[in-house]
């Protein structure tokens, strides 16, 4: 194994659990971070990695919010039931996956044949950071009532969903925001955003790897770098999410979206200059 390689995995790792829930787009970043340090493996095993890797952040959500998602429950009797709150919550979780997970499979390999660039990457950073700071400027600077997700909104906010299949739009960015245009307080468009990554990006790896399986083989230095990937973003998020629920009970995402747009402006600069001299 090289010492450089795994130096570069625990730096993938970093950036995907801070991105992965903060609306700025993981997938994104990463292949950013891939264009300045490049992972020197196979490109099929880098579009697997850039998904799997996500894992590790997934499980930070079902160990913080287990209580949310578990749904048997006992009883001062000791006896199993099981939480209609909680199966409902899981009905509106897998009915917000529907839209983004059909369309997924059907255009997967023609999104990332063509969308992923740096240069589509800098487009939807910008347009969604100016969406937030929109969408934010007309709502109150805090959120006093708690707004429940009801069926209808939790399909449309899957809606929503579909536009993050284009790289560096952000999935939580779609959802959080598709979720504040629909009215839902900032705290649980953030929730609700944490627990509905649950089952799209099991599902997500689980095709990527079953993609990767079929065209090649797995090397020891691979498993160990998907292993230590999926680790450190699991140690990240756990810190991540933490932050994010404390941050949006007092500050909106504007701030999130003047991130996006300076980083969608330098990513254009790097890709124009070198043109220019």
């Amino acid at each position: 194994m090289d010492i450089i390689e795994i130096l570069k995995v625990i730096l993938l790792g970093i950036v995907e659990g801070i991105t992965e829930w903060l609306p700025v787009s993981s997938t994104g970043h990463m292949i950013l971070v891939d264009s300045l340090f490049t992972l020197n493996q196979p490109q099929d095993f880098k579009d697997m990695f850039f998904v799997v890797i996500q894992l590790g952040a997934i499980l930070s959500v079902v160990v913080l919010f287990f209580a949310k998602l578990w749904p048997i429950k006992k009883t001062e009797a000791n006896l199993l039931t099981l939480d209609r709150g909680i199966l409902s919550t899981w009905g509106k979780i897998l009915l917000a996956c529907l839209p983004a997970g059909v369309i997924g499979i059907i255009f997967d390999d023609f999104l990332e044949a063509h969308l992923h660039t740096p240069l589509v990457i800098a487009i939807t950073l910008i347009v969604y950071g100016v969406a937030f700071i929109i969408v934010e400027s007309r709502r109150p600077s805090s959120d006093t009532a708690p707004t429940g997700i009801s069926y209808k909104t939790a399909i449309l906010i899957g809606a929503f969903q579909v536009l993050s299949l284009i790289p560096g739009t952000s999935r939580s960015g779609a959802t959080i925001l598709g979720a504040l245009i629909l009215g839902v307080d900032r705290q649980n468009a953030a929730e609700f955003t944490f627990l509905l990554a649950v089952p799209v990006m099991v599902g997500a790896s689980a095709i990527k790897l079953l993609k990767f399986l079929m065209v090649s083989t797995f090397t020891l230095p691979q498993v160990i770098y998907l292993l230590i990937g999926c680790v450190v973003a699991f140690v990240v998020s756990m810190l991540v999410i933490k932050f994010l629920m404390n941050f949006v009970k007092k500050h909106d995402f504007k701030v999130f979206g003047y991130y996006r747009i300076a980083l969608g402006v330098v990513v254009i600069a790097t890709l124009i200059l070198p043109t220019l001299f």
